[in-house]
């Protein structure tokens, strides 16, 4: 991943915000021809005993599936808004444009669930995707239980307990205070991805640009 100290978060808080924010991730593994595979799923952070898991789940008897019953080592990539920077917004315009976006990759040992913890994912699911509304008919407990049976024979719930996070936040956190709020400036005007990005830089201006 790009890895330079200045495009690291270190707010645990702030972390944990943007998981929760952008829950719908990439997650990752090798199968038994060590070939790499990949599905999105949403996943949800929980803090359990002292330790932190990812709980999901995904359908069975598919690439991942069985990937992940070769190999319990996971790369989950959380992904927020992202936008074009121009080179020409620097105080020196003879410098390369780039890209701005927030990004955290979670390590970790897959270990696959028993049903009970099935219904317990798929209701947490169901109701953030829902904003709590226990009234719902997409709800887990509100389903036709013949249905919810059926479809929960085709999938598996599972747990990643994370064994290292690392982010890159890249806001031009290494750029003059000049370029950096033309940067704020031209986003600012640009789309909501552009506006999103602006609104995380604002946010870092000032311990930034303190002295």
């Amino acid at each position: 991943m790009y890895n330079l100290p200045h495009h690291k978060e270190h707010n645990e808080q702030v972390i944990k915000d943007f998981i929760k924010s952008y829950p719908f991730a990439f997650i990752t593994g090798v199968d038994a021809r060590n070939q790499p595979v990949a599905t999105q799923v949403p996943l949800f952070l929980e803090e359990r005993s002292g330790r932190q898991v990812l709980r999901g789940h995904i359908m069975k008897n598919t690439d991942h599936h069985k990937a992940f019953l070769h190999n319990k080592n996971v790369l989950a990539v959380f992904t927020g808004k992202h936008t074009y920077v121009s080179g020409t917004w620097y105080s020196n315009p003879h410098t390369p444009s780039t890209w701005n976006y927030m990004s955290v990759h979670i390590k970790g040992i897959v270990r696959l669930l028993e049903d009970a913890a099935l219904e317990e994912v798929l209701r947490m699911t169901t109701l953030y995707f829902e904003d709590q509304n226990h009234q719902s008919t997409t709800v887990y407990d509100n389903i036709p239980e013949e249905f919810r049976q059926r479809v929960m024979g085709a999938i598996v719930a599972f747990e990643v307990e994370i064994q290292e996070i690392d982010t890159v936040f890249k806001l031009s956190q290494d750029r003059d205070a000049e370029s950096y709020r033309n940067i704020i400036e031209k986003l600012m005007a640009g789309d909501e991805d552009a506006r999103v990005i602006a609104q995380e830089m604002i946010k870092r201006e000032k311990e930034l640009f303190s002295a």
